[in-house]
């Protein structure tokens, strides 16, 4: 038996992912102002309409009405039913979905784990690892070479450094057993089968060891620095069925666990260089896994952050790895996303640096001497094309418009061009590639003609028409039907909106929800509101729902809240409310609930009040509602 997904996971689970990082992997954003934007994949539109919100974590289409959370928007873009999405989102959180077992009698049990027998066994290797950096005989040697870079036992802990014993098969000794288990350490890449002298023995031997883990905090490989005099130095373990490192940043996960709300990532040469510099307190720097990074790299950070820092060494190897890495950002550049280049002094690296002149000076180093891509592009373009001559403008432009041309950022292409016909005398548009037209290849060839998603979804689609620029007559004093939200109806979503000057005030009912939404703490201002679940309006039955949940779960935020409502009738009125911007500020926000709530509370006052009098009139009341009928009298 499955089991149900506990609300609290969810509620979690939507506070560690980021909705841009989840939109952004299924379709292409750009940055527009605090949001994002695209032409939205839920209905064929020429113009993007679709916004993405990082600060509301809310997506909402302004065309369609399609609206909510990540996990709605996996659900209805993917297709995915709801523990099927949440499966998603948990792995990109590198959380584990637990499973309540909801028959009688039988305690909860989590769901157990389908991954590959691979991490079970690299977890096992990680932790023999670390136990070796602590009690092996061997271990003087490693432990005084991590005294000596001067790390404590937080960062060691905190990325999980351990020792490979020398020796040929300690590991295999330890982990081997049967042949089975010898051929999952060789699939796992621990284990080394010389095919010529038939002999298995270990990968990693004398060597500080570094897990590398996966975005989910599994061990999916290992890095080793050697302690004597091998070659290599650092020493990866192979490509294997969950390790390809040309896809896999070392400390990204460590810098995600540190900090939920990462700005930037410093990226460097090694392992060392990452550990060092979160010793001093940088803890947002990541490492390619031995290989130059790659565009794929990018796009992956740049789901994460808005901007990236290259932290090289100063040397020609360390400028050619610079150029290689801009090379791969260009095609990832949209406006809004910022790439910056940092080159060390000869013969230092960022845990050298860093040690000798402190954090603060480094850090001041990065503000001063961060170069900007389009600086250090132009700079080193002009080494290679002097733009003196015309030869040399000529050769320039040859070598820098293709690459410019791959920004996706037309802002910034724009500005780029327009700097190499600065230089050169060319006119930028004789430079400029003729684009694609709008949108073309940003979705498979049929999907305008696929009628599936054409549709906007319907828990969202009707709904986002009630908080529009709607006409006087067109609200109820009372709220809504739940019938207004069927299709077809004058609210439904293909309807113009009307003139500015047919704009009205917002009922209280709305308003109130609203600020509950925008303020869900306003919830523990409310007073008593009971009355407001004996009306028999459809809306303020939600009202007194969302008070009663964030009075018994104060933590909630307001994405919690269209979680818990998501798929229902209500649950689409309150993505439209919370995706509306409102220029109302905090302050007001909350005198406003707490006069809209006591102006429904009134309303439901005498109305019940009307209720108990006429049936005074046709019919005798018990003594409750007399007692009632002598309160609400009381209260008027």
């Amino acid at each position: 038996m499955a089991g149900l997904i506990p609300q609290r996971f969810v509620d979690d689970l939507l506070d560690r992912v980021d909705i841009v990082e989840v939109v952004g992997s299924r379709i292409q954003l750009k940055k527009a102002g605090k949001n994002y934007s695209a032409r939205c994949p839920f209905h064929n539109e020429k113009t993007p309409s679709f916004s993405v919100s990082p600060d509301k974590q809310f997506y909402y289409c302004f065309g369609c009405g399609a609206g909510g959370n990540a996990l709605s928007f996996l659900m209805e873009h993917d297709h995915l039913p709801f523990p099927e999405a949440v499966e998603d989102l948990a792995r990109r959180a590198g959380l584990e979905v637990p499973r309540e077992d909801s028959r009688p009698g039988k305690p909860n049990q989590p769901r157990q784990p389908k991954d590959s027998p691979l991490y079970p066994l690299l977890e096992a290797a990680a932790q023999f690892f670390k136990q070796a950096l602590r009690n092996h005989p061997a271990k003087t040697k490693a432990v005084e070479y991590l005294k000596k870079r001067g790390l404590s036992g937080e960062i060691a802990r905190d990325f999980g450094l351990g020792f490979a014993p020398p020796g040929w098969d300690n590991l295999m000794q330890h982990l081997g057993g049967d042949s089975l288990q010898q051929k999952a350490l060789i699939d796992a890449g621990l284990v080394v089968d010389n095919a010529e002298s038939g002999r298995r023995y270990d990968r990693f031997r004398d060597r500080i060891m570094f897990p590398i883990r996966d975005s989910r905090g599994r061990v999916i490989a290992f890095g080793g620095r050697v302690l004597g005099d091998d070659k290599p130095k650092y020493l990866n373990s192979p490509e294997t069925p969950v390790f390809h490192k040309g896809q896999e940043l070392y400390g990204l996960y460590e810098a995600r666990q540190h900090n939920r709300q990462l700005n930037e990532l410093i990226v460097v040469e090694g392992y060392m260089d990452v550990i060092a510099l979160a010793q001093q307190g940088l803890r947002n720097a990541v490492a390619t896994l031995g290989t130059s990074t790659s565009e794929e790299h990018l796009k992956r950070m740049f789901r994460l952050v808005p901007q990236v820092l290259f932290c090289f060494d100063g040397d020609k190897a360390g400028r050619a790895a610079a150029w290689r890495a801009l090379e791969a950002a260009l095609p990832t550049l949209e406006d809004g996303r910022k790439v910056r280049f940092l080159f060390l002094p000869e013969g230092e690296d960022p845990d050298t640096l860093i040690r000798a002149e402190g954090l603060d000076a480094f850090q001041a180093r990065i503000v001063q001497h961060g170069m900007p891509l389009a600086d250090y592009f132009f700079q080193q373009l002009s080494r290679e094309a002097d733009p003196q001559s015309l030869e040399g403008k000529a050769h320039f432009a040859t070598l820098a418009a293709p690459m410019i041309n791959k920004v996706p950022g037309e802002k910034l292409r724009s500005l780029m061009l327009k700097r190499v016909s600065e230089l050169t005398g060319l006119d930028s548009s004789d430079l400029e590639i003729p684009a694609k037209p709008a949108g073309e290849n940003d979705y498979p060839s049929d999907y305008f003609n696929n009628t599936d998603n054409h549709e906007a979804p319907p828990a969202y689609a009707d709904a986002s028409a009630h908080v529009g620029d709607c006409e006087p007559r067109q609200w109820r004093k009372e709220g809504f039907k739940k019938g207004d939200f069927k299709a077809g109806n004058r609210f439904n979503r293909d309807r113009r909106p009307p003139p500015r000057e047919a704009i009205s005030v917002e009922p209280p009912l709305l308003g109130a929800l609203r600020c509950l939404l925008k303020q869900p703490a306003l919830a523990q201002e409310a007073g008593d509101t009971q009355i407001l679940a004996g009306g028999d309006d459809h809306y303020s039955h939600l009202l007194a729902a969302l008070l009663e949940s964030l009075r018994k779960h104060p933590e909630q935020t307001t994405v919690h809240l269209l979680a818990r409502w998501h798929g229902t009738e209500q649950g689409k009125l309150l993505s439209a409310l919370a995706q509306r911007e409102w220029l109302i500020s905090d302050d007001n926000q909350r005198q406003l609930f707490l006069d809209s709530l006591q102006h429904l509370i009134r309303q439901q006052r005498d109305k019940r009040l009307s209720q108990l009098i006429q049936q005074s009139r046709d019919s005798s009341l018990s003594d409750a509602q007399k007692d009632e009928l002598r309160l609400l009298l009381s209260q008027r």
